[in-house]
This record gives structure tokens, C-alpha cells and sequence, in this order.
């Protein structure tokens, strides 16, 4: 069978050319400056060539074997024989020539044109170039023809174990939670080989760790990190240094290695509870102090970070509870004490809390190790302070009656020290609060007198302001104030509550009513006023009208009987007299005026003046007084009219001859300039008549005007 595989490969392939290898001794195991060749005919096993089988060779036709392999990286003293190419056509003679071309001809690679011979001339490395496609050719050496096609075939660069592996993304950092459990992941690297990993065991790696047990461990072909060793603490160790070895030809003996490393930070999970640095603390505080004020911080230290360290504080036990309060720094996690309420050394002189610090973050899985909080004992001493006087009431309501008499005692405030040296206090009125001094305070007592009289209807309230000073430190000073209610009595009468007028028809009934008033009073009974009405004693028996108290406190006015006149009597006056029920009551009279009036069948008024009777019909007294004066102004306009035109006919000079002025004679003879002007009288030729005396003109403005009449 493979003789006859042979043959139809010999069949196939058309040069007759005969590739002499030399064999690499590490895959065939055969020494270095041997060439081997595959005889035409025979099998693919390699063997020796020698005289006696180049007789047993068949010359019919040759084949090719399209590889040859060199070493990478050898550096000898002399060039290294890839191969050696042969012909059949080559009887031993000189006359073939052997030509090579392609991929490093004639610079890398080197052939014998003679011998057939292919020697690389440089250092090769496979990582730059694998393999290099060259062609092959036989021609004769006289005339350079083609003895046969030409053959391509390739060399290629045979790997050797020449380069480490590399970390190329190191060095590696990683986190992973403190007290996690064995085999937990914490993070993979990666290392590559430049070296074919195709061929042998070059690029073949295997990873351990040369630094970091035995905390961590690694995947031997996975390079996967993991914990080696459980409940890693955080806070004992945070940071580890790990050293990762990847090393080639499967990590045996002579295999070349590549080192990185990985700094594996371990995180804080919340598995420890807050603590306080000590179990007692001590405070004092000013018993004056404002309330919100700290007096006084607390801290619970805790060995975790972040989150996991965060505390919140409060108050479980202790007598000032309700007094203090702590709240959380969120800056620094101390507990601030606060004051809640104002404090009284008087009354308590010191304070025992006892706080809690808990955990506001609490990891489950660690619960199981007892409770995440701690508690301390905290002494707050009230120390004594110099405090302002306290009245005994926050505000004062006094009251007082309007009529009260001068320096009378309208009421009284009182104030004390607190301190334990108790001052003295003394009393005063803010001024700014009584412009007026209205009222005056006692300073030792605090008795606050009325100094001017007061009057109710005039100003009800009055808001003062009393102060308490000490005595021995005028700078501690309180004030309160004092609200003072003006009290009514009954001293104002009634009266009507506006100026009525009544009107009365002349054609109205008996028992009609002309006219409802009301009263007003400016005092302000308790039980709201109540009025009576009467009239004077004298006019009780008035033949004209006569009054009714109504249920809601007014008085309606009515006539007794009918047929009143304006020509008889156009106005009447009616005194009525008005009454409170104050004790004692007050009274007042007030006059009614009731006027006569026309008014129509309904009852609606239209005229009450007597005048009214003279007037044409259909004839006011306006409409009269309009007439009056227009018939007035025809007349005075008819008088300008005459005047103007008889001033207009009159000559400008009263006088009966002619003016000097029309006897103008003419001559010719050259004047005498100002000679002629002093040697004649201007004024009298303008005005001959002058001379003798004044005569009135009429062009001009008399000094003195006369109305016409």
C-alpha cells in the first residue's frame, strides 16, 4: 500500500526535483550536519542516502517534499544548511544551475547553484517571521533555459523555547471583603508566551505563588486568585502582597518564568461594635446657659470605616432625661450633649444620663457575635450663675375705673433674685411705653398708682412696660409687661345719634309718623344700653304731636292731627329729653326740628318754603333769579352800546375853530436846523389852545372813570 501511495504521487508531481533536508536534531533526533532526503519511490520514512540506493532509484520521474524546517535563534560560526535540492536531470555533471527566489533569497537564504545546497545566512526568530515561501528552479548554465517548471516550497522557522511569559496587565490590584471564607474569588491574571503554542511545550503555562501564602492560593491553569485562609481581619492586616510565577514548557525544570504582582486590599465589613474610650464622663454647665447649647461631647470609638463605623446616640437612663438631649457629629461620629430646657441651680444642682452608642449599619452575618452598642455614665453639674430678677407672673392684667382718683393704687407686680445671694430689687416704668406718665410704679414695692385721670372713651387699654433692676448689679435686669383695662362708669348722658330734621306734609292724617330717631351713649353698660324718651314737662300736653318708644330703643315722632300750614306756621322745634339707665342714670335734651312741607297725594315731599306760594306757577325761585339777571345783563350791554358809539362821533379836542395844524404854508427855503427848532414852539403849533389853559382830550385815558349807570 505504500508503495502504491507513492507511485501516485510521483505520477502527480511534474519536477523532478529532490529536496536534501537536513534534519533538526530536537524532533528527528539525528545529528546536525546530516542532510536527509525522501527518495523518489519509496515510502515516507527518512533514510540515509547512499551510493548503492541511488543505482536502486527509479530515474523515471522524481517528487518533491514541499517543507523544510530550520532553527530559530542558532548562531553557529558558519552559515546553517537548511536543505539541499537535487534533479534527476542532473547526471553528476556541471551543466545544471539551481535558482532560488522569493521570500529572503539571496539575503536570508543562500543556495548553491552547483550542489543545490540552501544555507540561511542570519539569525532567524519565528515570533518576527514564521516561514518564508521560496521557488525553486533548474536551468542549464549555458543558456540559462528551463530544464523543468518551477517549484514552490516553504521553510519554516522551527520554535525554541526562547522567551518568558509575560504579565502584560500587571502589577494587579484587588479587594475583597475581610472574614470571607475559604476559597472565596478575589481576582484572575493573565500572562502570555510569544512561543508558537501549537508547537511543544513552549508556550504551555503553569502559575504559583511565590509570595502570599498562606493567606491566598491560585489556579495552577486558571490563574483565578482565591482565599486561602478564613476570617481574615481588617483590621489586624488591610493590605497583602502578593507574588503570581507563570512558567513555560508546563512548569518543568528548564521552562523559562515570568513574575507579577498583585496587592490584595482586604474591606471593612461591619464586625465590630462601637466603643466608648471611657465608661464615666464629667460636665459641668452655667445654669444661665441658652437652650440648644452643647456642653459637652462624647465618643464611641469604632475599628471599622466608613459606613460600617457610624453611630447614633441617645439617652436610656437618668434624671434629666427631658432636660438634655445628644445628637451625632456627622463630621467626627462624637455624641454632643445639648440643653433642652433652661436649668436652676436653686433647684438642681447636678445630673446623672447614661448614654448608648449603637451601630446605625449592622451586618447579619456578624450579629451572632453580640450586640453592636456600648454604653457610658455621664455627670452634668449646674454650676450658680448671676441671673436677672423673675417676676412672679410672665404678664400683669390690671384694672382700673375711669374715674379713679389721683394716686390711687391700681394694682402691683412683684420680682425676686434667684440667686442665693438674693439682691434687692428695685422698680421702674419704661417711659418709652408711658409718653404720657400716665401712671407711676413704687420702687421698693412695686405698687403701680394712677398720675393723670383717665378716660375710657378715650383710650380703653394701656400697655406699659415695668423693669426690675438689682440693686447690687444694674446690668441683671428683667421687664414684663403690664396690660391695664380702663373700666367704664356712667358719665356721659345721651344724645340723638345724628342732627335729624323731620318733614311733615301738609296734607297728612292724624297719628302719622313724621319721623324715627335713635339715641347714642358713649359709656358701654355691661348689659348694653336701654333709653327713655319724654318730653319736656311743659310740652306734655302738646296740641301738635306727640312721641312712642319702639322695642329696639329708637322713638318715632307723630302728629296729632291733620291740617297744618305752611303760611301758619312753616317750622316747630320739639325738645326731647333722653335718658340711660346708668347709675346714676344720665340725661340729655335734644331738639327735634320739624319742618311744614307740600307734598304730592302719595305723600312725597316737593316744596317747605313759604315761597313757594308767590311764585308763578310752574316758576321756581332759582328759575326767577335766572331771569333776573339775564334781563340785567340785556341792560348793561344796551349801555355800552350807546356810550361807545357816542364817543366815537365826538372830535379827539373840545373846540369849536379850526386846528392851527390845517394852516400849513409851503416854501422853499432851506431851514435853519436846531435854530428853527428852539426859535419855535413845538407844543403850540400841536395845540394852539393850549396856551390858555387845559382843554380835555378825548383820544386818550381820563385818570378818573365813571361807571355808567
Amino acid at each position: 500500500m505504500p508503495e502504491r501511495l507513492t507511485e501516485m504521487l510521483m505520477d502527480t508531481w511534474t519536477p523532478l526535483i529532490i529536496l536534501w533536508i537536513t534534519v533538526l536534531p530536537s524532533i528527528y533526533m539525528a545529528p546536525m550536519n546530516q542532510s536527509q532526503v525522501l527518495p523518489s519511490g519509496s515510502s515516507t520514512g527518512l533514510k540515509r542516502l547512499t551510493e548503492e540506493q541511488r543505482v536502486l532509484n527509479r530515474s523515471k520521474r522524481g517528487w518533491v517534499w514541499n517543507q523544510m524546517f530550520v532553527l530559530e535563534e542558532f548562531s553557529g560560526p558558519e552559515p546553517i544548511l537548511v536543505g539541499r535540492l537535487h534533479t534527476d536531470l542532473d547526471p553528476g555533471s556541471s551543466k545544471i544551475k539551481y535558482i532560488l527566489s522569493g521570500d529572503g533569497a539571496g539575503t536570508i537564504f543562500v543556495i548553491n547553484d552547483k550542489t543545490g545546497d540552501i544555507h540561511a545566512m542570519k539569525r532567524l526568530d519565528r515570533e518576527e517571521k514564521a516561514e518564508y515561501t521560496l521557488t525553486a528552479q533548474a536551468v542549464d548554465r549555458d543558456t540559462n533555459k528551463p530544464l523543468e517548471p518551477p517549484s514552490e516550497f516553504i521553510i519554516k522557522v522551527q520554535d525554541i523555547n526562547d522567551n518568558a511569559p509575560e504579565f502584560v496587565d500587571g502589577p494587579y490590584h484587588a479587594t475583597v471583603p475581610e472574614m470571607s471564607v475559604v476559597g472565596t474569588f478575589v481576582t484572575k491574571v493573565t500572562a502570555t508566551d510569544a512561543d508558537d503554542p501549537v508547537y511543544g511545550n513552549s508556550a504551555k503555562l503553569v502559575y504559583s505563588i511565590l509570595e502570599g501564602q498562606p493567606y491566598f492560593s491560585i489556579e495552577p491553569h486558571t490563574a483565578i486568585i482565591k482565599t486561602a485562609l478564613p476570617n481574615m481581619d481588617r483590621e489586624a492586616k488591610e493590605e497583602y502582597f502578593v507574588v503570581i510565577q507563570a512558567k513555560d514548557m508546563g512548569g518543568h525544570m528548564g521552562g523559562l518564568s515570568g513574575t507579577t504582582t498583585v496587592t490584595i486590599t482586604l474591606t471593612d465589613v461591619n464586625d465590630n461594635p462601637p466603643k466608648f474610650a471611657q465608661s464615666l464622663y464629667h460636665f459641668s454647665v452655667m445654669e444661665d446657659v441658652a437652650l440648644g447649647e452643647p456642653i459637652g461631647r462624647v465618643k464611641a470609638n469604632d475599628l471599622d470605616i466608613g459606613e460600617n463605623a457610624k453611630s447614633s446616640y441617645d439617652i436610656i437612663e437618668g434624671d434629666g432625661m427631658d432636660i438634655f438631649e445628644i445628637t451625632t457629629d456627622a463630621q467626627t461620629q462624637d455624641g454632643i450633649i445639648r440643653v433642652r430646657k433652661p436649668l436652676d441651680f436653686e433647684t438642681k444642682k447636678s445630673y446623672t444620663l447614661k448614654v448608648e452608642a449603637a451601630n446605625v449599619h449592622i451586618d447579619p452575618r456578624f450579629i451572632s457575635g453580640g450586640p453592636f452598642k456600648d454604653t457610658a455614665t455621664v455627670k452634668i453639674v449646674v454650676e450658680d450663675a448671676d441671673e436677672p430678677p423673675v417676676f412672679s407672673s410672665p404678664t400683669y392684667l390690671l384694672e382700673v375705673h375711669e374715674n379713679a382718683a389721683i394716686n390711687s393704687v391700681i394694682g402691683q407686680v412683684t420680682a425676686h433674685d434667684p440667686d442665693v445671694s438674693s439682691s434687692p430689687i428695685r422698680f421702674s416704668i419704661d417711659r418709652h411705653t408711658d409718653l404720657e406718665r400716665q401712671f407711676n410704679i413704687n420702687a421698693e414695692d412695686g405698687k403701680i398708682t394712677l398720675a393723670t385721670p383717665l378716660d375710657r372713651e378715650t383710650n380703653m387699654w394701656h400697655n406699659i412696660t415695668i423693669v426690675a433692676t438689682e440693686t447690687r448689679n444694674h446690668s441683671q435686669v428683667s421687664r414684663v409687661p403690664v396690660a391695664i383695662k380702663v373700666l367704664d362708669v356712667n358719665d356721659n348722658a345721651p344724645e340723638f345719634a345724628s342732627e335729624h330734621e323731620a318733614f311733615l306734609c301738609e296734607n297728612g292724617k292724624p297719628g302719622q309718623v313724621i319721623q324715627i330717631v335713635s339715641a347714642v351713649d358713649k359709656d358701654d353698660p355691661k348689659n348694653g344700653h336701654y333709653f327713655l324718651y319724654s318730653l319736656l314737662p311743659e310740652m306734655i300736653n302738646n296740641p301738635n304731636f306727640t312721641i312712642k318708644k319702639n322695642e329696639d330703643n329708637t322713638l318715632s315722632i307723630l302728629a296729632k292731627h291733620s291740617g297744618f300750614s305752611r303760611q301758619k306756621q312753616e317750622v316747630y322745634l320739639l325738645p326731647i329729653i333722653i335718658s340711660d339707665s346708668g347709675n346714676p342714670p344720665m340725661s340729655s335734651t335734644s331738639t327735634l326740628t320739624i319742618r311744614v312741607c307740600g307734598c304730592s297725594s302719595d305723600g312725597i315731599v316737593q316744596s317747605c318754603n313759604v315761597e313757594a306760594y308767590v311764585l308763578p306757577i310752574g316758576l321756581s325761585m332759582g328759575a326767577l333769579i335766572a331771569i333776573l339777571a339775564c334781563i340785567i345783563l340785556l341792560l348793561v350791554i344796551v349801555v355800552l352800546f350807546v356810550t361807545l358809539r357816542r364817543h366815537k362821533n365826538e372830535p379827539l379836542i373840545i373846540k369849536d375853530d379850526e386846528d392851527v395844524r390845517e394852516n400849513i404854508i409851503r416854501y422853499d427855503d432851506e431851514g435853519g436846523g436846531e435854530e428853527d427848532t428852539e426859535a419855535f414852539d413845538i407844543a403850540t403849533l400841536q395845540n394852539p389852545d393850549g396856551i390858555n389853559g387845559f382843554l380835555p382830550r378825548k383820544d386818550i385815558k381820563p385818570d378818573l372813570q365813571f361807571m355808567p349807570r
